[in-house]
């Protein structure tokens, strides 16, 4: 059930920053901040073509030529329409190796309300943007070299997605991406794809989206093999959360601990530091309003969460430094800009696009701080995945401030599974890819989690030592979806 109606206040981001190579919206300077405050109206983003939606039917261009050109590698880029004012976008490669039977791959990027085109251009997709952002270049170390992968812009008014803008909790999320994954897989072009091991992969506040979707999509399952829903049954067997944002009260600490020591340099003053400790721990600070948002909290109380600790800690423990890739300073050009080569209507006009792209939708990110989503707790979720016995991995790029691994390893070591124990004895070893060391990592059971090294917020856009860009994180996705636990090469 949607949780707003027409005359529900909620606020709209009108002052939203865009940042290269962000996922977090920047509001009146604060990253993750509130928009301004009025009365909610349902937004539909504007649309460029006047073609007419199919409910619960696809519309798509097939083989477009643009971006893989890898000869005999099918792709197919369009809509699932869920209802007439509701357009999900995706883009879709097949496996450049035994596409029938390799694993089938979602992929969603973060924000809430940023587009995965990020993950596809940025970082592991069949081409990525080049240093001016003009074109784009065959990428050797793409995910769909072992998986068939589709990218999705979600929810609906996220990228090229477009209509009525009303989900505004990671839960709706998911049921709309439960609605899209039936839609598709009902496609006589793509049926064939339904009973592949089907993976979730996802970053940033995909933290939440990971967590919550496959959740969901074990809950249906459940309820179609015992009769009390219809539908098609979602295989999946894989979840991997990149640089996520899953448990706010564990992590928000994090944020104090990498902003003094890091492994490259501080990144503001000890009194800032001081300042931002006494914003977590005194009474009524971010502390106290987390665990009351965690505690039957009502959409208020997690609003005002997040609203407080973003802008008393994490917004000026940053400093100056980019806050995906702390060893460069304000403004960052990598990873380039998407937006010169997503807004060409010689491109848009090839692959089927109907709505200008943008980076991130100021009205999603509304519509998600108004019901304060960013700071529930979506790790009871993570476990009952674990415990269901998806194999699980979390990655973490180790020059990433926005979701930083002191952070993510204090959610980890919270972790309540059945395979806890055996987590806490392991130690850290070093992974190495072809010899080189780039990370460490552990394994306990069918759960896995690594620290790359030299990454920054999007981890596969990086390259370490002499290793090419993605490389590391092409070998990490590989074993993974092999259905092998982390191992060095």
């Amino acid at each position: 059930m949607r949780l707003r109606t027409a005359v529900a206040a909620v606020f709209t981001a009108l002052p939203v920053v865009p940042v290269l190579g962000g996922q977090f919206p920047v509001v009146n300077g604060i990253v993750g901040g509130r928009p301004i405050s009025q009365d909610y109206t349902f937004v539909s983003n504007k649309v460029l073509t006047t073609a007419a939606t199919t409910p619960g039917k696809l519309r798509v261009v097939e083989n477009s030529g643009v971006c893989e050109t890898t000869p005999g590698v099918n792709q197919t880029s369009g809509y699932g329409d869920l209802t007439s004012t509701e357009s999900i976008w995706f883009w879709f490669f097949e496996a450049r190796k035994n596409s029938d039977i390799a694993p089938f791959t979602i992929w969603l990027n973060g924000g809430p309300g940023s587009s995965s085109m990020i993950g596809l251009f940025q970082e592991h997709g069949p081409c990525r943007i080049t240093n001016d952002s003009s074109g784009v270049t065959l990428n050797p170390n793409s995910w769909n070299e072992v998986s068939n992968m589709l990218y999705i812009d979600q929810p609906v008014g996220v990228g090229f997605s477009h209509g009525t803008t009303t989900v505004g909790t990671s839960q709706e999320a998911a049921s709309d991406i439960w609605k899209f994954l039936q839609i598709f897989f009902s496609d006589s072009r793509f049926e064939k794809f339904q009973t592949n091991d089907f993976a979730l992969w996802t970053e940033s506040y995909g933290g939440h989206y990971g967590p919550t979707f496959a959740a969901y999509f074990l809950q249906q399952n459940a309820g179609i093999a015992n009769g009390t829903i219809s539908g098609i049954p979602i295989n999946l067997k894989f979840l991997g959360v990149g640089d996520g944002l899953t448990d706010p009260l564990s992590q928000y600490p994090g944020y104090l601990t990498y902003a003094a020591s890091n492994p490259y340099h501080p990144l503001v003053s000890s009194g800032t530091i001081t300042t931002a400790q006494n914003n977590w721990s005194k009474s009524g600070g971010c502390k106290d309003q987390i665990t009351n948002c965690y505690n039957g909290g009502t959409n208020t109380v997690c609003s005002n969460a997040q609203n407080f600790c973003n802008n008393d800690i994490l917004s000026p423990l940053a400093g100056n430094y980019d806050v995906y890739y702390v060893l460069t300073k304000n403004p960052d050009p990598y990873p380039p800009d998407l937006t010169p080569y997503l807004t060409n209507t010689s491109l848009t006009n090839k692959i089927g696009a109907e709505s200008t792209w943008q980076e991130t939708n100021d009205q999603v990110y509304s519509n998600f701080e108004a019901t304060g989503d960013w700071m529930r707790n979506s790790r009871p979720n993570l476990e009952t995945v674990i415990n269901a016995g998806v194999r699980t991995i979390v990655y973490d790029g180790d020059a990433d401030y926005i979701l930083n691994f002191n952070g993510v390893e204090a959610m980890v070591n919270a972790l309540q599974t059945k395979f806890t124990s055996q987590f806490a004895t392991q130690q850290f070893t070093n992974y190495t890819v072809n010899g080189q060391v780039t990370g460490v990592f552990k394994n306990a059971g069918t759960f896995s989690y690594v620290r790359i090294f030299g990454a920054g917020h999007e981890v596969p856009a990086y390259k370490y030592g002499t290793l090419s860009t993605g490389q590391a994180a092409l070998q990490m996705f590989s074993q993974i979806m092999s259905n092998s636990s982390l191992f060095s090469t």
